[in-house]
């Protein structure tokens, strides 16, 4: 039993999963209503977006790189889906159009990141500049609105009685992905670029296809992300998605997932956006104002950061002194 808990402990996504409980945990004692079956649903239920947005990008963070595009590509795609509905566009159509338009975000992004070798923070933040300047000119600064009833009403579907179709949805996409990423070779590329990028290139991995393939899949599932948005909130704003993408980086941060690339999960990132949507409602049941939701956000993002900065730094100097001490011991044998 001992030996178990040893080697879940060594498990980057048992932390984030134990900080859950320990939160969760913490708002039950202070108020025992937020450990109530319909609550949690609420809290599983309502972390769905942020899933999306927290699994997309850690394919980007996983290969050493960030884009903080993804809040302005939900607000963009929210809004030009939002408008085909509400101008009665079938689904079948609306789609296929915003996934495009997330991936042909994440394309641009990818491309000026491999090929033009823009930094991804100062690529992603360009796009996402344009993106919100786009965003105000398609919605002329005013509300999408006055949508649908039935498209108001996927969101709130259910399997069960109890399941969210949209939560079943997103927990198996998760359970794939993560499956193809630990299993599958080409799964591994993403990890093995983050690592050592030049290993990477010497054993024949397509470095460039699939670092562009990963501002792909972050910008598809923050086109996901606004579908949802748009089904969950029944309008959109010009500020849709403004400061998702801080939440969507600490949500991978905090389920494990390293800046420096080369470690993570969709997993561990799916917890750790399950605990970043559900800070707000914690909040609410602690009788904290809600005015603190991005306050502890970036608070938490800080800490994290520099705890994963002491952990890396850490086991850096592990692996050197293992190294030396390697030698040493070979020198010794050959003075023998």
């Amino acid at each position: 039993m001992k030996k178990v808990i040893q080697k879940l402990t060594k498990v980057r996504e048992f932390s984030a999963l134990a900080f859950m409980v320990v939160l969760f945990a913490a708002a039950g004692i202070i108020n025992p209503d937020f450990l109530s079956p319909d609550n949690l649903l609420l809290c599983f239920n309502g972390s769905v977006m942020y899933i999306l947005l927290a699994v997309g990008i850690s394919f980007v963070i996983v290969t050493s790189d960030i884009d903080v595009s993804i809040g302005g590509t939900l607000g963009i795609t929210a809004a030009v889906s939002a408008s085909m509905i509400r101008d009665d566009v079938t689904l079948w159509a609306v789609i296929p159009v915003t996934l495009l338009i997330g991936a042909l975000i994440g394309l641009i992004n990818g491309l000026g990141v491999t090929k033009l070798h823009v930094p991804a923070i100062i690529m992603t933040l360009g796009t996402n500049g344009i993106i919100r300047g786009s965003v105000y000119i398609y919605t002329k600064g005013k509300w999408v609105e006055n949508l649908p009833d039935q498209f108001k009403l996927y969101s709130q579907k259910n399997i069960l009685g109890f399941v969210n179709v949209f939560l079943l949805a997103t927990v198996i996409a998760v359970v794939a992905i993560y499956l193809y990423l630990s299993r599958a070779k080409k799964g591994k590329y993403f990890a093995a670029i983050g690592d050592n990028i030049g290993g990477a290139e010497l054993i024949g991995i397509p470095v460039a296809k699939t670092r562009i393939l990963a501002f792909i899949l972050s910008g598809t599932f923050a086109a996901l992300a606004g579908l949802v948005f748009v089904s969950k909130v029944g309008f959109v704003s010009p500020m849709a998605g403004n400061g998702y993408e801080m939440k969507a980086i600490a949500a991978c941060v905090l389920g494990g997932v390293s800046l420096s690339g080369g470690m993570g999960s969709v997993f561990g990132a799916s917890i750790g956006a399950i605990i970043m949507s559900s800070i707000s409602r914690i909040l609410v049941f602690m009788k904290f104002p809600s005015d603190w939701d991005n306050t502890i956000t970036g608070i938490l993002l800080i800490v994290i950061v520099v705890a994963d900065s002491l952990l890396q730094h850490h086991l850096s100097e592990k692996a050197r002194k293992e190294r030396l001490s390697a030698k040493a011991l070979n020198e010794k044998r050959e003075v023998a």
